[in-house]
């Protein structure tokens, strides 16, 4: 990340400095220092104080993803309350590489921190993560990790693979019932057209997932799930009308959450960003694949669409203050 790039290399001197340490915490195993998990040594950090100072000797015991997102946080305490804390946060990560499946990197399910890679979705679970404790004022790594376990994880509990929330729709429902998010869908217009869910994809496709293809005992939580997102409605704001208008700009706020709805059979979502408003019209802030990092696109939203035949419009979420 631009503004915390010299804590990489802090950190690679640190890690010369205390290698028996190092290992302990990571096995010498070095891309395990990108996340963690209920179990692992995050929890003897839970009690800091969030006032620590960044400099405190004990920041050399820290792995890396925890000193960037404490660097944010102590950051986020000094900025106005009337900061747009989603965009504040999302153009901390411009120029973050895009790596998928980040997720997918241990046998047993843990909860994964990685703000150094980041998809599409990871994007959208850091700064919704960031954006909650700056909302609530809990400026503290133990808040991150229960604010963001409790998005990723049915009621907040991992119990396997199947306890995440895989499929969009499902975090859009699951978070909405939790009063982390509201899903907008009105007025109409903008909101002119209906999804009708039916999602199938990974129940069918077991051999794109990792935790499916090592584990198929997984398949029948996972069908029933989909089962459970097939069927229901919700309203979307089609591609033709992703332009900019009055009742656009007053439906669509920046810093949103995009959801694009696509006619991939099994799939109800293709893609994941933070709505921007330019002069020009609304711009997507995302982790892309095509531009392999952390991007405002410099097309607008509209355009963007237009390139995309599966793509079919927009669903608008709002992260609740």
């Amino acid at each position: 990340m631009k503004h915390y790039s010299h804590i990489a290399l802090l950190l690679a001197i640190c890690t010369l400095i205390w290698p028996l340490q190092s290992c302990a915490n990571n096995g010498g195993a070095p891309k395990t220092e990108a996340s963690t998990s209920e179990n692992s040594e995050y929890s003897e950090y839970s009690e800091c104080s969030e006032n620590s100072d960044s400099s405190d000797p004990s920041d050399a015991k820290k792995p890396a993803y925890r000193i960037t997102i404490e660097a944010l946080l102590r950051d986020a305490k000094q900025q106005p309350s009337n900061t747009n804390f989603p965009l504040y946060f999302a153009r901390k990560f411009l120029d973050v590489p895009y790596v998928a499946h980040t997720l997918e990197i241990n046998d047993d399910e843990q909860l994964v921190i990685n703000v150094d890679e980041l998809d599409c979705t990871t994007l959208v679970e850091t700064v919704t993560t960031l954006t909650l404790c700056a909302y609530r004022k809990e400026f503290t790594f133990a808040a991150y990790q229960n604010a963001l376990r409790n998005m990723r994880y049915r009621d907040g509990i991992i119990n396997g693979y199947p306890s995440r929330i895989h499929y969009f729709t499902d975090w859009i429902v699951s978070n909405q019932k939790a009063g982390i998010v509201s899903e907008i869908q009105q007025p109409n217009p903008p909101f002119t057209a209906v999804q009708t869910v039916k999602v199938n994809y990974m129940s069918e496709h077991l051999q794109s997932y990792k935790a499916l293809k090592a584990h198929p005992e997984y398949v029948p939580d996972i069908k029933k799930m989909e089962e459970r997102l097939t069927g229901q409605k919700f309203r979307f704001i089609p591609k033709s009308e992703v332009k900019d208008t009055k009742a656009m700009r007053e439906a669509v706020h920046d810093g949103d959450i995009i959801a694009i709805t696509c006619n991939k059979p099994g799939l109800d979502i293709a893609h994941l960003g933070f709505a921007v408003w330019r002069q020009d019209g609304l711009h997507l802030l995302n982790a892309s694949q095509l531009h392999k990092k952390v991007v405002e696109e410099p097309m607008t939203l509209y355009q963007y669409l237009q390139k995309h035949p599966s793509h079919t419009g927009i669903r608008i979420i709002r992260i609740n203050h």
